[in-house]
């Protein structure tokens, strides 16, 4: 994946280095659930990681790169789906990854700030892009084995129902749902192949 402009990883290879880093994202992911965004400030993040402020900036120049790397850097749920061959099987069992990753509550509240300051923050609007190509690249390795690559659009379609019923009807996503969504998903995939087909 093409890094962020604004993202900096640390020094290849240097462990001590990445034990801070993961090191102040446990502590931010324990943090922006109880105080948000807004209060989610560098000296706040700073003094409860032990770290400096430097520290954090040479990490993270901007806020939307820490929120960025809380959303893509969540914790390991074991919920990642493996590549397959079987397209709706594959699809299914990413939607319920994605269902438990914005259980977690800091990659919630990342998520929706980046979204949220996207429309007057470059730094923001560049990283929300890079969280969408991110995990579309991704789910087109998943289904490598299946031959099939989908479009941006039909996998908006397939995504875009699941955060719909999270963040704007605020409801619960079911396996159910997650079942209805595939099934409406693999038809109009269907319908498309039909048509270029034809053409």
């Amino acid at each position: 994946m093409k890094q962020p402009l604004h993202r900096r990883q640390p020094t290849p290879g240097n462990p001590r280095v990445q034990r801070t880093r993961n090191r102040v994202l446990a502590v931010a992911r324990e943090l922006l659930p109880q105080v948000g965004p807004a209060g989610l400030t560098y000296a706040l993040l700073a003094e409860r990681a032990e770290v400096t402020r430097q520290t954090l900036y040479r990490h993270w120049p901007t806020r939307a790169a820490l929120l960025f790397d809380l959303v893509l850097e969540g914790p390991d749920l074991g919920t990642y789906p493996e590549p397959g061959s079987d397209v709706g099987a594959v699809a299914t069992a990413w939607l319920k990854s994605l269902r438990a990753g914005v259980s977690v509550p800091a990659v919630r509240t990342a998520a929706l700030a980046v979204t949220a300051q996207a429309d007057h923050d470059p730094d923001s609007a560049r990283a929300l892009v890079r969280i969408g190509e991110d995990r579309y690249a991704g789910f087109n390795r998943l289904l490598e084995p299946s031959g099939v690559q989908i479009s941006e659009d039909e996998f908006t379609l397939l995504y875009g129902p699941v955060l719909a019923r999270l963040f704007l009807d605020r409801g619960q996503v079911t396996d159910a749902f997650i079942d209805a969504v595939v099934a409406q998903w693999l038809s109009m995939l269907r319908r498309a192949d039909a048509l270029r087909d034809a053409q």
